[in-house]
């Protein structure tokens, strides 16, 4: 037990090192304790937490970590924050290839600049999973869904509800982001098909409520006779929303995602005839990231690429997802079952 505790203690002593020279500021939850010398060493080493989306994420990681290791299958846990800061989440996953963790998952902050460190990881027998933004590595285990889909998705329903006629604003995501590239591309795709739409004002800003209303506001002035609006990002749909409110305008067909005060708003007006589809990017992208990292492992085979299907949030369904009670920052999505995670993680 001595010489269990003294490897411990210098493997601290070298992480907080690493921490010091390489990665100021550090900020991870406190280490829980190994449980059972079988057991897995597991960290999450994500850009950013302060998002509410993050903040869901981790609840759901750790309340699958719980599950884990009752089964005795995962010993210890460990969330580590960069803070927005891409060199730091390098130094922090570096420090983890030192502390012999087993298994590391990952939200990236850069497509690029991680995939050494995370080679390096996967060349030293540690199993890395990558969730939600994804490098480009083809050595990582990558759960993501499809952003090209998601445009596709939103901007076909849009064109069916307008009969393939009519004047829209797109709400893209900030320019040269690839999420928001992405799902634009998606969009664009189903909108040449309909040379009766026409986009009037292709809109992008940060994701969130207050530059993507000025944004909106803007382009709404000099379009005040749009039929419709493609958003790709649910802050980006309810200041859309809540711009044609606040002008007791007219109420359009707006494309969304599961941002909770989007949805609170298309069910107080979805007696009135406003209609949406939204979809999400489901925080429990990261408990099947964990789950695929945990079985191979164990020594199962698992996909290296895990594409996770698009919820559809319609106007039927949307009393199962809106959430009154809760902050209009939030991300209410229905937890998939494990029967589900078992098929997508199946190699």
């Amino acid at each position: 037990m001595r010489a269990r505790f003294t490897r411990r203690a210098l493997m601290a002593m070298a992480f907080a090192a690493v921490l010091t020279t390489g990665a100021c500021g550090v900020d991870s939850s406190e280490a829980s304790d190994s449980g059972s010398d079988g057991g897995l060493k597991v960290g999450w080493s994500t850009i950013y937490l302060a998002p509410s989306w993050m903040q869901q994420t981790l609840g759901m990681i750790e309340d699958d970590v719980e599950k884990l290791k009752s089964a005795g299958t995962v010993a210890s846990y460990e969330t580590f924050n960069a803070n927005g800061d891409t060199s730091q989440q390098i130094a922090q996953i570096r420090a983890m290839i030192q502390q012999k963790y087993d298994v590391i998952l990952v939200d990236a902050g850069s497509s690029t600049a991680l995939n050494p460190v995370l080679e390096q990881a996967v060349d030293a027998g540690i199993v890395v999973a990558n969730f939600d933004s994804l490098v480009t590595s083809e050595k990582v285990i990558r759960v993501g869904t499809d952003q090209v889909e998601w445009g596709r998705m939103m901007a076909q329903w849009l064109a069916d509800k307008l009969g393939g006629q009519g004047q829209i604003i797109a709400m893209n995501g900030p320019a040269g982001v690839s999420v928001s590239e992405d799902r634009w591309k998606g969009a664009e795709g189903v909108f040449k098909k309909y040379p009766g739409i026409k986009v009037v004002a292709n809109v992008h800003s940060e994701y969130n409520l207050a530059p993507a209303a000025q944004a909106f506001a803007s382009a709404y002035q000099a379009n005040p006779t749009i039929n419709g609006v493609f958003s790709q990002g649910g802050a980006l749909s309810a200041a859309a929303f809540q711009t044609l409110v606040k002008q007791n305008a007219t109420l359009v067909p707006i494309t969304g995602e599961n941002y909770n005060g989007f949805l609170k708003m298309w069910a107080e007006k979805k007696a009135s005839g406003f209609s949406s589809l939204a979809t999400a990017q489901p925080n429990y992208l990261g408990v099947i990231a964990l789950r695929a990292a945990v079985a191979k492992a164990g020594g199962k085979s698992v996909p290296s690429d895990i594409t996770v299907p698009l919820p559809e949030i319609t106007d039927d369904n949307l009393d199962q997802y809106v959430k009154t009670d809760q902050p209009d920052d939030s991300y209410p999505i229905q937890m998939i079952s494990q029967s589900d995670i078992d098929k997508l993680i199946a190699e």
